[in-house]
């Protein structure tokens, strides 16, 4: 990285460039060759381990169990069901020679995997006693983007899907719930993100779903980011696959099925969240690296260096990821500005004189109170603590962000004038007609209707017909 290709563009000139730039610059991701497509390098691939892990136990926690599903689908699959079919045709990818001939019939690289995953649990499900089946799935997708941003949107994506089947309604409406709450925890436990959970309307369901929840993020730039949605689908796809269970009567039943996922997508909610006009901030719980010591010396002062390094091995045998940027060829300022860039939560900077003194000078990456001289003895048993409040001061601050470009609507200038800048929690009738109507003046869409919501009845704010929901709906333009 030149010196002169540090700075990014400020957030308030241009926040689609600002965005563009912080992912490039700070290392996380490079353009593939195939149009649409992203490689994640190492420091982005670091951050989605981390999202990985933890969501992952707390996957296996709730008694799911992880498995694999073929990537290439027969599509007479997805054909069983109509309205699923519709609503994924204009981003499918389809293999039609293999092996040098024609195939007999063309193969759907996976877009999601409910008919995969149907087939096979139509085969393994014969008694009520195998029911709750409790799947997951990490695995890469391909939905074809035309207008690809980086993690938000590209032709190909990494995610978790789960895929449980049940014996009636309630305990599948019990599964899509919980998997709800499982994201909104990790978004905000792991990613500092105050997202909000709430219901999809009709128009925005996912293609062959009952009902869609979803938890939504508000961006620096007061858009909306669907950062994990689950779905409960009836029987829907049960009676399309054939998804069924010899009940404790001896009747044969059809399943109640769930699925439900959270993908990559979430990394680029965490750099709209946080990130600043210096580039990414990190909650340290996701951070490849929680503090990075940049070692000052002259001439390869070796007692600097080795004390760096000790040091970074008490920190990282108290638990915190610690990096020491011994490069050489680059001043300290350099370094300074590119971790700066690049998001990290805590920087050590050990000079000659701190290490005469017995202390570091620490420097958060944001609502710090500026450089502070820390004895070194004491960092292992300082940091961690330390880094919890920087995670609660981004929480708050994002809650605080978010808050205040919320703004209840109750006439069309007001929403207008909400929608512009952040969200707008209003009356509305539910009908996708006037859902369309609202999007092709404002660029609003409806994003959920929050769970938590107060009871409220009264008249659509567009065309005045009467609320379908009994409570607000947050509307906002999204990604």
């Amino acid at each position: 990285m030149a010196q002169d290709e540090r700075g990014v563009t400020a957030q308030s000139e241009d926040f689609a460039a600002w965005y563009n730039e912080v992912v490039f610059k700070a290392g996380l991701v490079d353009r593939g060759p195939a149009k649409g497509t992203m490689v994640i390098r190492p420091y982005g691939y670091r951050l989605w381990e981390q999202l990985q892990s933890e969501l992952d136990r707390r996957i296996k926690d709730t008694g799911h169990e992880n498995a694999y599903f073929p990537l290439l689908i027969p599509e007479s699959y997805l054909g069983r069901e109509a309205e699923h079919i519709e609503g994924f045709s204009p981003e499918l990818a389809v293999v039609t020679h293999a092996g040098g001939k024609k195939l007999d019939e063309a193969l759907v690289v996976r877009p999601t995997s409910e008919t995969i995953i149907g087939r096979m649990m139509a085969k393994w499900i014969g008694s009520h006693r195998d029911l709750p089946l409790l799947l997951n799935q990490w695995s890469n997708v391909v939905r074809w983007e035309l207008r690809p941003r980086m993690f938000l949107r590209t032709t190909e994506f990494l995610w978790q899907e789960g895929h449980t089947a049940h014996a009636g309604e309630a305990g599948a409406r019990h599964e899509t719930m919980l998997a709800l709450d499982i994201y909104r925890e990790v978004a905000r436990d792991l990613a500092a993100m105050p997202v909000v959970a709430g219901e999809k309307t009709p128009g925005e369901r996912f293609a062959g779903a009952v009902a869609t929840f979803t938890i939504e993020g508000m961006m620096r730039d007061g858009r909306a980011l669907q950062s994990g949605t689950s779905h409960y689908m009836g029987t829907n796809f049960a009676r399309a696959f054939d998804i069924r269970y010899t009940g404790e009567t001896g009747r044969d039943e059809l399943c109640h099925t769930t699925s439900w996922g959270m993908s990559t997508r979430l990394i680029g909610g965490v750099i709209m969240t946080h990130g600043d006009d210096k580039g990414l901030v990190l909650p340290p719980r996701l951070a490849p690296h929680q503090v990075v010591i940049v070692p000052i010396t002259r001439g390869g002062d070796a007692a600097v260096e080795e004390a760096a390094e000790d040091l970074a091995r008490r920190l990282r045998d108290a638990g915190v990821r610690t990096h020491v940027d011994s490069r050489p060829q680059l001043s300290p300022g350099f370094k300074y500005n590119e971790w700066e860039l690049r998001g990290v939560p805590i920087r050590l900077e050990l000079g000659p004189r701190d290490l005469a003194a017995g202390t570091a000078v620490l420097v958060r990456r944001l609502g710090g109170d500026g450089k502070q001289a820390v004895p070194i003895d004491s960092l292992p048993e300082a940091l961690p603590p330390l880094l919890d409040d920087f995670h609660d001061f981004l929480l708050a601050r994002a809650t605080a962000f978010r808050d205040n470009h919320s703004r209840a609507a109750d006439t069309w200038a007001e929403f207008a004038d909400a929608v512009a800048t952040g969200w707008a929690l209003t009356l509305h009738c539910g009908t996708s007609a006037c859902e369309e109507e609202i999007q092709s003046v404002t660029a609003a869409t409806p994003r959920c209707i929050p769970l938590d919501g107060d009871e409220e009845a009264g008249a659509c704010v567009r065309c005045g017909a009467p609320s379908a929901y009994g409570k607000r709906v947050i509307f906002g333009r999204a990604y």
